[in-house]
């Protein structure tokens, strides 16, 4: 029983009209469920991922308005990784990102990989990494948008990044708990830094991935816009997700339980450094609802939100994709 990869990781947005034009223009992928946050439905929450709203190719935003800056610090997953086909992929990104004038880095090696690191309008920390067929958990099918040819194109997430003070408590959760193994450490990008470890799961590869960077001269993250809320891990099914929930109580960390999300089923705990995990199924998806080719394309509820569909959308503004 192994946990298969990266299912989604949620983050934080200020302005959900921003937010919708930087990852449905900028970065070409696909709207896959327009909802709300179920915890306070007069704000929205946003997943993009490939053209299919595969598991392990959604980003999603919760939209609070207004909201402070992120103060970035230890236990926290400071970055989110996306993944494009090769290496020339990426020079065709930081052609796109000159044009649009988005802050990003250069082409550079993050262990044996090529990447590339840039932020949204937000301050969002994310990086860019080339598959150049790497072995490992299948990419997405990538959203057809006229000016990215499918060849760039955004294919799936990539490794998340977790800082913390020491790196133990958690990679003992990954290991013992979660059925991670290490692979590899890389040397950090920042001079005399420990090393980032790599921990893997499932068929490995970019897309079932946590990196670990150790940072015990960093203060307590405090969560805003563009911070990461949490990241989830792939199950494959429902039955498989009933023998998760019993492993994860019998650790005796504090838990949700069984949480009904209708897309997936969800149980959510923290890590000992206080970073917030989630496992998620990978059943019944997002086209519980909705067919295929029009996900996205209106604001979805569950059933149990339904009767409460004209109160909410009273309370949500609408979302230009022309907006800048």
């Amino acid at each position: 029983m192994k946990l298969l990869g990266l299912h989604h990781v949620s983050l934080l947005t200020g302005k959900a009209e921003t937010n919708f034009y930087f990852f449905t223009n900028i970065l070409g992928m696909r709207l896959v469920k327009k909802t709300v946050n179920q915890d306070n439905t007069s704000s929205y929450h946003l997943f993009y991922g490939d053209a299919n709203g595969s598991p392990g190719t959604e980003i999603t935003f919760f939209d609070i308005p207004g909201l402070g800056r992120n103060y970035e610090g230890s236990s926290s997953i400071s970055s989110t990784s996306l993944r494009v086909p090769t290496t020339e992929s990426l020079h065709f990104w930081k052609e796109r990102f000159e044009k649009y004038e988005i802050k990003h880095g250069t082409i550079e090696k993050r262990g044996n990989r090529d990447s590339i690191a840039f932020e949204d309008f937000e301050g969002t920390k994310l990086v860019l990494f080339a598959e150049n067929n790497e072995k490992g958990v299948t990419a997405g099918v990538p959203w057809d948008k006229p000016d990215i040819p499918i060849e760039n194109a955004i294919v799936g997430l990539g490794p998340v990044t977790l800082t913390v003070k020491s790196s133990l408590p958690t990679t003992s959760i990954l290991t013992n708990v979660l059925g991670f193994h290490y692979v590899e450490s890389y040397p950090s990008l920042k001079d005399d830094f420990p090393e980032i470890e790599v921990y893997a799961t499932g068929e490995g590869g970019l897309g079932a991935e946590v990196h670990i960077e150790t940072r015990p001269d960093l203060p307590k993250e405090k969560l805003g816009r563009g911070g990461v809320h949490h990241v989830a891990f792939r199950i494959p099914d429902q039955e498989e997700f009933k023998h998760w929930v019993k492993r994860v109580k019998e650790t005796r960390l504090p838990n949700s339980g069984e949480v009904e999300r209708y897309y997936f089923k969800a149980l959510y705990f923290r890590e000992p450094n206080g970073i917030l995990f989630e496992l998620s199924t990978d059943t019944p998806g997002f086209s519980a609802d909705e067919p295929l080719e029009e996900l996205g394309e209106r604001l979805a509820l569950p059933p149990f939100l339904e009767p409460k569909r004209a109160e909410i959308e009273a309370s949500l503004r609408p979302l230009n994709m022309d907006e800048e």
